[in-house]
Formats: structure tokens, C-alpha cells, sequence
């Protein structure tokens, strides 16, 4: 210290104290000072009244070596000699020691203090040496360049390592174990071992979460292997990885007989107990069957027909589920529903079920049902009409067969000729960066694109193939190129294509609408009016025979029809209409004559004999008087829609709740038909499944008790889906996920259309 305080005397003195001399002379006060309190702060820790690190760290004082002034502080390591920056002396610490940076570094808990921050720090020469520090001796001999060359190790103990465990490192490069690699796992097993036996009195650590949060947790887990619903196996819960991964974040083992038994029971009760409550709370409700008509072939065709509840407030809740295939006859359907509205109404009476929506049997067990019962309202679900409206135009439009012939062709050959699908490739990989294999309907494949579609977005390299002068040598020999060049090169066969397309995404677009809103039989008319206007504009556009398009569609209308259609858009309020005198009155003038006597038909029926002949004069009452002005505008706010950018109703109940409240006193009688009309769903909310879970489920063969369980678990996972209001199956938002949303409905038409 003091030969540093006489180089800065000795550095100042004879010379004119200029600013930078100054300067100088500050920093060198600076790092001496410093230099003094890091010495200070280490020989209170050398007397144990400090960090633990200080026995590893020295201070050292940077002299200038021209003015040999002090420079800077920094601190050097004593057990490796590196040298670290002095103005974070913790912070050097925790990374150089206790992360293992210094090689000759190592910490034992065991020593650690337990009063305080202090821990006991041995230094490397002072403690025994782990297996991995383990070094060979040197040799002399000059090392072979094979790297699998086994090398003689020796090693003397230290007085405090256990004789017998002179084991090499798994990290020597030139050390080869017999087992190979799969050794080096076994080695550290067992060098884990030897540092347990070293230190016995290590605690355990505590459990980090405690034994409420623990219970949830595993709550959480088996619903969600309820929710999964046949996707995720119970046996995987015996799986190595997972029960690793349990481990690691401090939960349980569980196992697959404990989910399928007592937890299940327990869950299922629970969310058995709470739907019956909210169906009996209700006044009066509507059964919906979806899954009666599969969507796809896997398995046969069969399918899971989920039997759901809506209630009025908007809200549906799981009855049960039934294995189906397209051979049932309509008397078992009808069966099946009616002991569904059975058991929904329970001891009560089974005027409260208000109708059923089913997306099948709507001409015979739908209409025998609602002729049997007068006060039932049975609806074909809108979803399916508009799917089969695109069948329809598949197979009733010349359009389309032209369309799928023409491109089945130029699919088969561009497949089939290895000439012209190595050229049409080639210009496939310049464009798209992707050579595949054109789609083709006769060749069955059905992976959620379709061909006229494809054969759009190969329209560029199929143009450059027959444009190719090689391609025209092949037409010399070949009359089918020849033909299939001049098609692809009309223009008007690419107007077909953009036409078809255009029609039948139209149309899907809207069926996507719908499964997003689930509009109520009030809006069926509205939809349908809506899907003629759009017809009516593709028609010019691509100079489609209009009266030939609309003889397709009226005919599908017809056949999805019912008179509640008509019915419920003249009750319900969102849809009265503002006249010259200032009244909010019933849109009467938006129905044809048919549909206006299909009113007062409905209507009558749904109402008690005794209450007939009231029922029609409110009707007349409310076709000449409406609803007064400041609840009908109520009723009709809108809001936009943040998830979709729309204007939508801000309350869709308030159309129910209106007449239950203001308009009941009014209009007695009319009021209960139209509370029980207009709440009335226009698609069948079901819980779509997925395949796998309609395999699990005829696996349990004839087996009872695994029925049951197979019942309750789906019970769980169908109405945890409603609860959420997701009503698409896990495997149609994979579908989304990988194959960017394309639309099953536009495959299923083209394939129609070529069969």
C-alpha cells in the first residue's frame, strides 16, 4: 500500500497540475480507494464476518506502467488465476463459481449455512473429487488418432475419497465405455449415488405446491382427459414421459384405473345434477339430434348422434349419445327422439318439449312426431338444406358436370403420362416451389381439397407444360395431349372453372356463417332471401342459365320449408318493420299468399283449442297495431362485433323476454305461442366428435360397464364443449390448422358431380 501511495505522490510531483494531470490524478485516487474497501471487505470475510466468496477473490491494484500510477481494481480468482472486473464482486461470484465456470470450483450444500445467506464453500485441492473430475494420467506415448482407443487409467485416491470408485469420466473424449454412449446415463446414476451416500443429511426438498393446489391440479388434468374424448388414451397415463413430467412439477402419479373410475363417477354426478337442474328451471325447450347423417366414410359411415337440450335463454345442455349409421330407419330415429323428449321433460309433462330440430328424417319421423303432438314445432336443420343445396346444383347444373369431366381428364393425364407430369412439375416447382400430383375425384381421394380447386391454382404451370415446345411433340404422337392443350388453352374453360368454384363458396360461406351464429327459425326466411339475392348477381356474371339455376334452388327450398319459417319472422320483433304513421308493425308484406295462411295455420295449431279463436284476433291485433315503437327499437340495437367486425343484435333474448314481459298482458294467448316459437334453433347444435372416439366406442363391444363409462365420459366432454359454445370438433380444427381452412362441402360437391 504504501509503495502505491508513493507512485501517485511521486507521479504528481514536478509537474504543472494541468486539467488532464487532474483528471488523472482523480481516477488514480478513485481506484485506490476502491483497491482499500474491496481489502477491507475481504479480510472481514477471511474473519467470517462476510461473503463466503472473498476466500476466492483477490483484490488487485492495475498500476500505469508509464506514470506508474494505480489504473484500475480488478479481482483475480485463486483457485484458476483469471482476472474479472471489481465493480460486481456477487455478480462475479455466482457466475464464475457457482455456475460451474471455474474448473477448479465445486460447492457442497451439505455445508451450507442454515441461519443465514452465508454457504459453505470448499475449495476443489481441499475436498474429495466427484467421478466426473476424474483426469487419466499422462503418458508419454504418442496418442493414436483413433478416437475409439481404450486408454489405462490410473488414480491415487485422496485420504478422503472412498477406495474403489477410480471410475473414468463419461467426459474424456478418448474414454470409450463398453456399453458405448448408453453407459454415460448408467455412470452419472451412479456418481449421483456416491455424492448421496457423501452427504445422507441432505433434506428433501419440499413439496412446491401445496395440497389444495395438488388436488386441482389433478382435477384440471382428468377433465381434460374427459374433454378429449377417445383422443387421449388412459393407458397414457402410465407413459415414462408423463409420469417424468409429473414428477418434475411436484403432482402425483396418476393412473387410468383411478380416471376411469371414482373421478369419473364424481364428475359425471356433478355435471348430471347441474343439467337436470337448468332443464327443470326451464319453461319449455327444444331437443336437437345431430350426427343421424355422417359427414364421412370412416367406419362404414357410422357416426355419433349427440341428443342435446336448447333452452331459452340461449344455452344447451348434453342428454346422451348413440352410435348411428346411414341403414337406420326413420321408426328408430323416431323412437330415439321421442324417448329423448321423455326423458328431458322427466315426471313433468311433455308439453314443455316445444319441438325437435334433427339434421335428417325430416319428412317422416320429424313430421309424424309433430303430427302426433300439435303443440311441437320439428325442424330440418338449416345446415343441412344448404349443404344439399350444393349437391343439388352438383348434380341438377350442366355446369358442373362439364367442369369435373373436363378437369378429371386433364388430371388423369398429367398423372398418368410420365412426360407430361415430369414437364408440368417442372414448371409446378418454378411457380409454387412444390411438385405434387394433380387431385383427382376418380381416384377417391378426399383430404379436404378438392379438384376443380386444384386444377385453378395449377392453371400458370399448366399453361407454361403446353406451351413447352417438347409438349408439342408429344401432342404428334399423341391425340389426348393434343385435346387436353386446346382445353386449357380456352379461355372459356377457365371461365367455368371460376364459375363453379364462385357458386359453391358462395354457398359454403354462408353455411360458415351460420355454424358461427346459430340463427333461430325466425331467421330462416331472411337466410334463404339472402342466398337467392347472391344467386341472382353469379348469374349475369358468368352467364348462368338463370332459370335453370333457380329451378334447382326453389326445389330445395320447398323441400326444406316449414310454415314455422314463416311464423316466427312475423313475431319476432327484430324483423317489424317502421311504417308511415310511426308504428313498428310485422313484415306481412315480405310473405307470399302461401305463406301468410301458413301464419295463421301455425298459430292456431300451437295453441290450445279453448284459446283458437283468441289467438287469431291478437294475431289480427298484432298484424294492424304492432309493438310499440320505443321496445321494438329496443329490441332491434345493434353492436359491432369485435370477433367478426359485424353489426350484431346487442341482446338476441330481449326478442323472447319482450313478449314475456310487456307485450304478455296485451296479448295473452299469442304471447306463450310466440315465447315458445321464436326461441326455437334453426341448426342442430350438437357435439361433434371425432373418429376415434366412435372406434373407442364400438370397442366396448357388449360390454356394460364399459358402455357406461364410455357414456359418462362423453357426457363430461360434450357438455364442457357447449358450456364453451366450441361446436367443432377437434379433428375439423386440425383440419383449419394444417390444410388452412379449406371446406369439406366444396370436396363432397365435386365428387357428387363426377359420380
Amino acid at each position: 500500500m504504501a509503495a502505491a501511495t508513493n507512485a501517485m505522490s511521486s507521479s504528481t510531483s514536478g509537474k504543472e497540475l494541468t486539467p488532464d494531470s487532474t483528471s488523472e490524478e482523480t481516477a488514480a485516487k478513485t481506484a485506490y480507494k476502491r483497491y482499500e474497501a474491496l481489502m477491507t471487505v475481504r479480510t472481514k470475510a477471511l474473519k467470517g464476518k462476510g461473503a463466503w466468496y472473498w476466500t476466492h477473490l483477490q483484490p488487485i491494484l492495475i498500476v500505469d506502467s508509464e506514470s506508474n500510477a494505480p489504473k484500475a481494481v480488478k479481482l483475480r480468482c485463486s483457485l484458476c488465476d483469471a482476472v474479472f472486473s471489481a465493480s460486481n464482486p456477487s455478480r462475479t461470484a455466482s457466475e464464475h463459481l457457482k455456475r460451474g465456470t471455474c474448473p477448479n470450483f465445486s460447492s457442497t450444500p451439505a455445508a451450507a449455512d442454515a441461519a443465514g445467506d452465508r454457504e459453505a464453500i470448499i475449495p476443489h485441492h481441499q475436498q474429495p473429487k466427484p467421478i466426473s473430475s476424474i483426469a487419466p494420467a499422462s503418458s508419454s506415448r504418442k496418442r493414436s488418432g483413433n478416437p475409439y482407443r481404450m486408454e489405462v487409467i490410473t488414480y491415487s485416491p485422496s485420504p478422503s475419497t472412498p477406495p474403489g470408485l477410480s471410475l473414468p469420466s463419461p467426459q474424456q473424449p478418448n474414454m470409450v465405455l463398453s456399453g458405448g454412449k448408453g453407459d454415460l446415463g448408467s455412470l452419472a446414476m451412479l456418481e449421483d449415488s456416491v455424492k448421496k451416500l457423501k452427504s445422507p443429511n441432505i433434506a428433501s426438498p419440499s413439496p412446491a405446491l401445496s395440497k389444495s393446489q395438488i388436488e386441482y391440479s389433478v382435477s384440471l388434468l382428468s377433465d381434460w382427459f374427459y374433454e378429449c374424448a377417445g383422443l387421449v388414451s388412459f393407458s397414457s397415463v402410465e407413459h415414462p414421459k408423463f409420469r417424468a413430467f409429473l414428477r418434475q412439477v411436484g403432482l402425483p402419479l396418476i393412473s387410468g384405473r383411478d380416471l376411469a373410475g371414482a373421478r369419473l363417477d364424481a364428475r359425471y354426478e356433478e355435471l348430471r345434477s347441474d343439467a337436470d337442474a337448468r332443464i327443470n328451471e326451464a319453461l319449455f325447450f327444444q331437443v336437437a339430434a345431430d350426427g343421424w347423417k355422417p359427414r364421412s366414410h370412416v367406419d362404414g359411415g357410422d357416426s355419433l348422434v349427440s341428443l342435446t337440450v336448447n333452452l331459452p335463454n340461449g344455452t344447451a345442455v348434453f342428454r346422451r349419445a348413440l352410435i348411428a349409421d346411414s341403414r337406420i330407419p326413420c321408426k328408430y330415429a323416431e323412437d330415439v327422439l321421442w324417448d329423448t323428449v321423455g326423458d328431458a321433460c322427466g315426471s313433468g309433462r311433455a308439453t314443455r318439449c316445444a319441438g325437435i330440430i334433427s339434421d335428417r328424417f325430416k319428412s317422416t319421423a320429424l313430421r309424424s312426431l309433430e303430427s302426433q303432438n300439435h303443440w311441437m314445432v320439428n325442424l330440418a336443420c338449416q345446415l343441412q338444406g344448404f349443404r344439399s343445396l350444393i349437391k343439388d346444383f352438383a348434380r341438377g347444373l350442366p355446369l358442373f358436370h362439364n367442369v369435373t369431366s373436363k378437369s378429371s381428364r386433364i388430371a388423369m393425364f398429367f398423372n398418368n403420362n410420365s412426360f407430361a407430369r415430369s414437364l408440368f412439375q417442372k414448371y409446378q416447382t418454378q411457380e409454387v416451389d412444390r411438385p405434387a400430383s394433380l387431385l383427382c375425384c376418380s381416384s377417391g381421394i378426399n383430404d379436404g381439397d378438392f379438384m376443380v380447386e386444384d386444377i385453378i391454382a395449377s392453371s400458370r404451370p399448366l399453361q407454361l407444360a403446353v406451351h413447352d415446345d417438347s409438349y408439342k411433340l408429344l401432342c404428334l404422337d399423341n391425340p389426348e395431349a393434343n385435346l387436353l392443350a386446346e382445353l386449357i388453352r380456352d379461355m372459356k374453360f377457365w371461365k367455368e372453372l371460376e364459375a363453379a368454384n364462385s357458386l359453391v363458396k358462395l354457398i359454403a360461406g354462408m353455411v360458415q356463417e351460420m355454424e358461427t351464429d346459430r340463427p333461430l327459425v325466425g331467421q330462416c326466411l331472411p337466410i334463404w332471401e339472402e342466398l337467392r339475392s347472391k344467386i341472382k348477381g353469379w348469374c349475369p356474371k358468368y352467364s348462368a342459365d338463370e332459370a335453370a339455376v333457380f329451378k334447382v334452388f326453389d326445389k330445395r327450398f320447398k323441400r326444406n320449408y316449414h310454415p314455422a319459417w314463416s311464423a316466427a319472422f312475423i313475431l319476432d320483433p327484430l324483423y317489424l318493420t317502421k311504417d308511415t304513421s310511426g308504428k313498428y308493425l310485422p313484415p306481412y308484406k315480405c310473405l307470399t299468399p302461401e305463406q301468410d295462411k301458413d301464419v295463421d295455420r301455425l298459430i292456431t295449431r300451437l295453441a290450445s283449442r279453448e284459446e283458437a279463436h283468441i289467438v287469431l284476433n291478437e294475431l289480427m291485433k298484432w298484424r294492424s297495431e304492432g309493438m310499440d315503437p320505443i321496445y321494438a327499437q329496443a329490441v332491434q340495437v345493434k353492436q359491432l362485433d369485435p370477433a367478426t367486425g359485424k353489426m350484431r343484435i346487442a341482446n338476441p333474448q330481449s326478442r323472447r323476454l319482450v313478449w314475456e314481459t310487456c307485450l304478455n298482458e296485451e296479448f295473452g294467448s299469442l304471447a306463450k305461442v310466440a315465447a315458445r316459437l321464436i326461441f326455437l334453433n334453426a341448426t342442430a347444435r350438437g357435439f361433434k366428435c371425432n373418429p376415434s372416439l366412435v372406434r373407442w366406442l364400438r370397442q366396448q363391444g357388449r360390454s356394460t360397464a364399459g358402455m357406461e363409462r364410455a357414456q359418462k365420459m362423453i357426457f363430461i366432454a360434450a357438455q364442457s364443449r357447449l358450456e364453451r359454445r366450441d361446436f367443432s370438433g377437434d379433428e375439423a380444427k386440425d383440419v383449419r390448422l394444417f390444410a388452412n381452412g379449406d371446406v369439406d362441402e366444396l370436396n363432397e360437391t365435386f365428387m357428387d358431380a363426377s359420380s
